[in-house]
């Protein structure tokens, strides 16, 4: 482990934790004045200098930044170190206007990995374990990190890679893998090709961790029952580093957040007030550790809460609970606002696989809503008629739910496209 590990720091007083995040605020603050001219103007432009930054009680006052303000900074207008000193960088899909580029120095990774590593841990990970990793490795965060936490953990680390099913079986089966890294919905896919080939007494899994994507609780029920795992849920963003931000406990009642290198807060999305612990807002990071991309107060437009309350894992970090979808992907139909991971409750509630699509249009000026959803093998042979009771009893579920009609639409097993990497569970045709 580096220098930055600090495991000490998972169990530390409130007032430990609140003493190093005060210097390192104060440090980093005067890191970007000098070194980030596009956010020294923000500053400026609300008459502050890193004199005016003491501490965590003065946060408040310092600029947000938002992913806009990464695509106006495209490439290089956010890095806060000489390009010599980077040696990685990673990058967004960029499905939306420019990519957003985040940059690392070796330092930076170092500490990066470190946090991947706290997940690993949390998970019951040793350097006994086999962790096989299935995100996908390239520009995308989520390889690199669980790889290089996997690492300094000292586990057998298979980089699988995301894809290749039948290869992923074959090392997972082979190899003893007892920790899987992938996206959610790619491990329900994995748990469904293992059931079709019998695998299932074969695999040696004991622990997973997810991310990269929304999912639910009954996600994580219908994961840990077809794979005999305990599944455990990771945070994070690449414009703060990527996976690792934060980590799930043997607890499950949220996840930790790495407060030694990350400063979070609660803010109401509209008008940009700090909200108090417990609240219901928009997270927003302070990366307080990074040289090469060291983003202040930065709009992450997940919605969460934070908690402090006693946690049984005997960490004291605080805890950000599993984000209740995000106000910029948050859809509002006929006025209403719908997060997916509701209509995902109703749908594993209801004993429907998660394999879904969430279809949004527009008829005659007006909004309409169609969830199509796979009916299981057993229920396809259902008769018409079970199959219009089954869809009705959807229809009011998610009436219920969400306080709007949503048209249902049952489709065979296996008709909706599976996805490798993150799920696709909207199409959004008022955009097109």
């Amino acid at each position: 482990m580096s220098n930055y590990y600090q495991p000490e720091i998972e169990t530390a007083s409130r007032e430990q934790i609140l003493a190093l995040q005060n210097e390192r605020l104060v440090k980093q603050v005067q890191h970007v004045w000098d070194n980030v001219p596009y956010y020294r103007k923000k500053m400026e432009e609300k008459g502050l200098t890193p004199a005016d930054i003491q501490g965590l009680d003065d946060l408040h006052k310092l600029p947000f930044l938002s992913k806009d303000d990464l695509r106006e900074a495209y490439p290089y207008g956010l890095l806060g170190a000489p390009i010599k000193d980077c040696v990685r960088i990673h990058s967004t899909s960029g499905t939306t206007g420019k990519r957003v580029v985040a940059f690392y120095t070796q330092h930076d990774i170092d500490l990066w990995e470190d946090c991947c590593a706290r997940a690993i841990m949390a998970a019951g990970g040793t350097d006994e374990d086999v962790c096989q990793i299935a995100y996908g490795y390239g520009l995308f965060t989520g390889g690199s990190g669980m790889h290089g936490g996997s690492h300094k953990v000292g586990c057998l680390t298979l980089p699988m890679s995301s894809g290749n099913t039948d290869r992923q079986l074959q090392f997972m089966t082979d190899l003893g893998a007892t920790i899987l890294c992938c996206t959610p919905s790619y491990a329900l896919y994995l748990a469904e090709s293992i059931h079709e080939r019998g695998l299932r007494d074969q695999i040696k899994l004991k622990a997973g961790i997810f991310g990269a994507e929304a999912w639910s609780e009954e996600m994580r029920h219908e994961i840990e029952k077809q794979l005999g795992i305990k599944a455990y849920d990771i945070y994070g963003l690449t414009e703060t580093s990527g996976p690792g931000v934060a980590f799930e406990c043997s607890e499950q009642t949220g996840m930790h957040i790495n407060e030694d290198h990350f400063i979070a807060e609660i803010i109401d999305p509209d008008t940009g007030e700090v909200l108090p612990e417990g609240s219901k807002g928009e997270l927003v990071f302070t990366s307080i550790t990074k040289e090469a991309f060291p983003l202040l107060r930065y709009r992450t437009k997940d919605i969460c809460i934070l908690s402090r309350k006693k946690c049984s894992c005997g960490r004291t970090l605080v805890k950000m609970s599993k984000p209740m979808g995000r106000s910029d992907d948050m859809l509002i139909v006929k006025g209403v606002n719908v997060f997916p991971s509701q209509i995902e409750t109703v749908l594993l509630e209801q004993g429907y696989p998660a394999n879904y699509q969430i279809i949004v249009d527009r008829v005659n000026h007006s909004d309409t809503l169609e969830v199509q959803v796979e009916m299981t093998p057993e229920n396809f042979s259902d008769s018409l008629a079970k199959i219009n009771e089954m869809e009705k009893g959807l229809i009011d579920a998610l009436k219920t739910m969400l306080g709007i009609y949503a048209k249902v639409k049952l489709v065979a097993p296996k008709s909706i496209a599976r996805s490798e990497g993150k799920a696709v569970r909207i199409i959004d045709k008022r955009k097109i």
